[in-house]
């Protein structure tokens, strides 16, 4: 059964609230998502305030992350926690001794790593002992600081991001053993031509693939926000991460997914959420789905990007949004298990990754196939060619795009 959760976006002082952690605030946050029926939370320690030198770990935030989860605990809450942040709605949290006279290529550099590793370790065994700790993801989309647009990237190739993932992911499960360890990128790993990190390594290394979906990459833009192809383009990410697994059967999460205006209009949040959330449900192997985000971000804060403060479930002052309670309405959704998508698009893994990206061929004759009743999955054109894969992912029909 899918899991249903929120990444927590604090409403007092966002993810800065570390610095004056508030105990009792955190709690009137995770009281205030009671009616959403919620299983788990994402949470994001800000790196910089985690590990402000590279061997120095603040005991104090680990205790405080200790404290949030403990509280998440006790309103029947799991909490996946995101370690290296890195970037978060559009401002980057980089420790200063990877920065400026120390810069450190945080991908390669043997320092680096070496901090890196160590941060790791630090948090997975501060949570280890806590049942309700899912796991850690390394990250948040810290695939951008790797290329371009990021105007300052720390370059690698796609062996070194193989490299470093497989690396950090097995402290990871060293520290906290038995727990789920994954990873997570931004949509360049599966639509930008030439991006180091590659739909390989997304759906092949760590214990689930993870998949960020925001209609704002083109999607809305193109086709409207309430068009097939915006409302289904998470569940389009779903079965792209779900043909490039190496077994059938590997669960995806939809670990990011939003409602962002002014591409998706406010009073169409509901709607968009409903049917968001309603096709992903539709596809097998789903380890969850986790909104974002939990909270409006305060308009006291300065400089966010215009559409990041109206993001939550719930206002700043923690009110129940429409969206909010057109996903609560759905809980009993996801105890369904959906079918197996008998039909699939082949796909060819050595073709340009924007071949898949929104607005490409491949992608509108996966929403056509959508829009006329179907239920299309992907599958990688070796994949195709092998009846015994096939059958295990209950796939009958074959459709090549234009």
């Amino acid at each position: 059964m899918p899991r249903l959760g929120v990444n927590y976006t604090p409403t007092k002082g966002w993810f800065h609230h570390w610095l004056d952690f508030d105990l009792d605030s955190v709690r009137r946050d995770l009281d205030s998502l009671a009616p959403l029926h919620l299983d788990h939370l994402r949470v994001f320690a800000l790196w910089p305030l985690f590990q402000p030198n590279r061997t120095l770990i603040r005991p104090q935030a680990l205790d405080q992350l200790g404290r949030l989860v403990d509280a998440a605990a006790e309103r029947g809450l799991d909490v996946a926690v995101d370690a290296l942040q890195g970037h978060l709605s559009s401002f980057d949290f980089i420790p200063a001794w990877l920065t400026t006279w120390h810069r450190r290529n945080l991908f390669t550099h043997p320092e680096a790593l070496a901090g890196q590793r160590a941060y790791l370790h630090a948090l997975g065994n501060a949570l280890a002992d806590r049942p309700n700790f899912l796991g850690l993801t390394l990250g948040n989309e810290v695939n951008q600081f790797s290329d371009g647009p990021h105007p300052d990237p720390d370059r690698c190739s796609p062996e070194q991001a193989a490299a470093w993932l497989g690396e950090l992911l097995a402290v990871c499960a060293e520290a906290a053993p038995g727990r789920l360890h994954t990873h997570a990128e931004y949509d360049a790993a599966w639509y930008q031509d030439g991006h180091p990190f590659t739909p390989a390594h997304a759906a092949r290394l760590g214990d689930v693939t993870t998949v960020h979906s925001w209609v704002f990459n083109g999607t809305a833009q193109r086709y409207g926000h309430a068009a097939s192809a915006t409302r289904t383009h998470a569940a389009y990410l779903v079965e792209l991460a779900r043909a490039w697994a190496d077994r059938p059967g590997r669960q995806v999460w939809l670990q990011e997914v939003g409602a962002p205006a002014p591409h998706v209009p406010p009073e169409h949040a509901a709607e968009f959420t409903e049917a968001t959330v309603r096709a992903a449900l539709d596809c097998p192997d789903l380890f969850g789905i986790t909104w974002w985000c939990s909270h409006d971000v305060s308009r006291e804060l300065a400089d966010f990007p215009e559409l990041e403060y109206g993001l939550g479930l719930l206002t700043n002052d923690r009110t129940l949004k429409p969206a909010a309670r057109a996903l609560a309405a759905m809980a009993s959704e996801f105890e369904q298990t959906p079918p197996p998508r008998t039909t699939a698009l082949v796909l060819d893994p050595t073709a340009p990754r924007s071949s898949t990206a929104p607005g490409s061929s491949f992608h509108r004759t996966w929403a056509d196939l959508t829009e006329s009743g179907h239920r299309p999955a992907v599958v990688l054109a070796p994949d195709a060619a092998d009846p015994i894969r096939l059958a295990l992912r209950g796939i009958t029909d074959l459709v090549h795009s234009p």
